[in-house]
């Protein structure tokens, strides 16, 4: 099996100019493969070392400092799935081109989820080699240009700029990422700016939020469940694993999953396969896995409250989104982006900031990050009945919500929907048993549905065939 070449890579598709810059350690334990593809990359002009094992190459990649490494899957000592966790553990941006002359496709993806650029089966064609090499390093030359990488993802500051550099050299790939930041600071938005750059972009994106959910919930809405696995499972659930398939799972909140999912949680990463609740039998995947969360999860490893070794499977690719008051020469620009968003949306004539509103937002504290801003600017925007938005609309609107956070009966009416959700979604729309789960009687669960403008029938499955 070997990665599709697009045909812009027909020709020489890197803008690499001297390929004799280009460093390129080649891993194997067969003697005659390492001569013969020395041989092919040298000449296509390359700068090439060879290691005969993976401990070998460990020991050379700090002193040489290659551009990339090509290295065979089946090896004796350390096999070559065990020298890219080792090398992405020091630095996760290293292309690596994984070879094996007896893999599975099953090994192909896990080596992918690892963070391989490539996968190619022996025997190997020269000329699919070189246009494999050229086209890698064309993907981490850094072609990208600020501005492309997401339309959502605003800003201008060092420290943003260095995060969407990293999280653009790895979009395009299936490497494992785990973005941490405090509440509000834009997790998803990166989440869904990496899918968006990935090829996996035509498929699902999944979010779902960890510490929403009770942990049997939980478990059906990631793992699915089989018909009659527990009361009111009255029909098949395939769960978001299985229908992100293809796609990309952003596992947001991830440091509130409880210890006994996240040991099957592990499994899945391990396998690449999900078991459904009551089911005896397993279903392979494709899915790109991004997590994240608020929380220092080193310290919950110290304190047992969360898997050492789950962290180290999520925590392949890490971005640290910064919070606003760090970053704070974006505030100008994330400001006028929203207030464009929200006055078209709203159908209203154009508006801006005065230069004095603009330098007291900068100035301003900001505790809920980027979300605290969006909704200080929609409300600066719904206040102000002028094309220009006055410093006194500003601080009215920070006034009026200092902190820009909800109530907690606000957080309690959206931790209860959430819940009414997924019990639907897992019931397939069957009130009584939805209502047997949640622990009310009919009428009262209608009368929560009613509060939350929830209709049962959206959630019911269209049967066009008879089982």
């Amino acid at each position: 099996m070997t990665n599709q070449i697009d045909s812009t890579d027909k020709n020489d598709i890197t803008d690499i100019k001297d390929y004799s810059k280009i460093r390129i350690m080649v891993v194997d334990d067969d003697k005659d493969i390492l001569k013969l593809l020395s041989v092919w990359l040298k000449k296509a002009g390359f700068e090439i070392q060879t290691c005969s094992s993976a401990e070998d190459a460990l020991e050379a990649i700090a002193s040489n400092r290659p551009n990339l490494i090509i290295t065979d899957l089946f090896m004796e000592g350390m096999s070559g799935m065990q020298l890219l966790t080792a090398i992405h553990s020091d630095n996760p941006l290293m292309p690596v081109i994984m070879l094996s002359g007896s893999a599975q496709i099953h090994d192909a993806i896990k080596a992918t989820h690892l963070g391989s650029s490539a996968f190619l089966t022996k025997p190997i064609d020269q000329d699919d080699l070189i246009k494999e090499v050229k086209r890698v390093l064309r993907l981490t030359s850094g072609s990208r240009t600020a501005g492309e990488f997401g339309s959502n993802v605003i800003y201008c500051s060092k420290e943003m700029a260095e995060i969407i550099e990293l999280a653009e050299s790895v979009a395009d790939s299936n490497v494992t990422v785990f973005i941490s930041g405090a509440t509000g600071t834009g997790k998803e938005v990166i989440a869904k700016a990496i899918h968006e750059n990935s090829f996996r972009h035509d498929h699902p994106f999944i979010a779902v939020n960890c510490g929403a959910l009770p942990e049997q919930l939980l478990e059906s809405e990631l793992f699915g469940h089989e018909k009659g696995a527990f009361t009111g499972a009255n029909m098949r659930h395939e769960g978001l694993f299985m229908a992100a398939n293809g796609g990309t799972i952003f596992l947001d909140e991830i440091g509130d999953m409880p210890l006994s999912l996240q040991v099957k949680l592990l499994r899945v990463l391990q396998d690449l396969e999900v078991r459904p609740v009551g089911s005896v039998k397993t279903y392979p995947i494709d899915v790109r896995i991004i997590s994240a969360t608020h929380k220092d999860l080193e310290k919950a490893v110290e304190d047992g409250s969360f898997r050492e070794d789950l962290y180290y499977r999520l925590n392949v690719v890490p971005l640290h989104i910064p919070p606003l008051n760090d970053r704070r020469e974006d505030i100008p620009m994330l400001a006028e982006f929203f207030l464009k968003k929200f006055t078209k949306a709203n159908r209203r004539g154009s508006q801006h900031f005065a230069p004095e509103a603009i330098e007291y937002l900068v100035s301003s504290s900001w505790p809920g990050n980027v979300r605290q801003l969006i909704n200080t600017v929609d409300l600066c925007a719904t206040l102000c009945k002028t094309e220009i938005i006055p410093l006194s609309i500003v601080q009215k609107a920070l006034q009026d919500r200092p902190q820009s956070m909800q109530t907690l009966k606000e957080v309690k009416q959206d931790c209860e929907k959430n819940y009414l959700v997924s019990v639907l979604r897992i019931c397939s729309g069957n009130v009584a048993n939805a209502a047997r789960i949640a622990g009310r009687n009919r009428t009262e669960f209608y009368k929560l549905l009613g509060q939350h403008e929830l209709n049962p029938a959206d959630f019911r499955i269209k049967d066009n065939s008879s089982e």
